[in-house]
């Protein structure tokens, strides 16, 4: 692999993508075991390929809505990134780690579909790439959500589930705890974690140095 910077960026997204979702293993097995009573994170800057997370001072968050019933996923929408992406159940795969949406489909969101369904109570777990060998993915811009954002899901059984985030993270690797990143904050209502790689580029592992985890919470519904 060539050491220009440009080549870098474009080229990152194969080689790099499976630490995104290696450092999910802990947190899926943690999360059979009701992990809940996680403590807020501290939003962080995030260096690299995306822009800085952010925390505005004084946003006044709406309250936490009732839990919906059980629903699955359908699409994903996030309107200050512009995003309007498919989402796909996926599983584990033989390594145990979360299975992400192929290259091919970069602009869709997979969607962990042995947890929980999102509406519903506990934390539900979306996962994106940020790129590929030739161009940004549907997470790209992950790092620049701010608080008091919106994030929608539209469900299979009509309803659109929409969620303020709360929280920006950028987390190490070598300080990764997957209590804190993937464990329902609160287990009464119902959660979102979006996760994609985030920091910065190592060139020496071929691997980004963090993951990139924003935290949203139900604030309403529509149909």
């Amino acid at each position: 692999m060539s050491d220009d910077p440009e080549h870098r960026t474009r080229g990152t997204g194969r080689l790099t993508a499976g630490v995104a979702w290696a450092v999910l293993i802990l947190g899926l097995w943690l999360w059979g075991r009701e992990v809940t009573d996680v403590r807020r994170g501290v939003s962080a800057p995030t260096t690299g390929d995306v822009a800085a997370v952010g925390r505005p001072a004084g946003v006044e968050l709406p309250s936490a809505a009732e839990p919906l019933g059980e629903a699955a996923p359908r699409r994903l929408d996030i309107p200050s990134m512009g995003v309007r992406a498919p989402v796909v159940a996926r599983g584990l795969d033989g390594d145990g780690a979360i299975d992400p949406p192929p290259f091919d489909r970069a602009g869709t969101v997979g969607w962990y579909a042995a947890g929980t369904r999102p509406g519903a109570a506990g934390a539900a777990l979306f996962v994106g790439h940020v790129d590929t060998e030739t161009r940004p993915a549907v997470f790209y811009k992950l790092s620049a959500l701010r608080i008091g954002e919106t994030i929608r899901v539209v469900r299979d059984d009509g309803t659109v589930a929409e969620f303020t985030v709360d929280d920006v993270q950028v987390i190490g690797r070598d300080r990764f705890d997957a209590r804190q990143a993937y464990g329902a904050r609160d287990a009464e209502r119902s959660e979102l974690r979006l996760v994609t790689c985030g920091g910065t580029y190592d060139r020496k592992s071929r691997s980004y140095t963090a993951n990139v985890i924003v935290s949203a919470y139900l604030t309403g519904r529509t149909t």
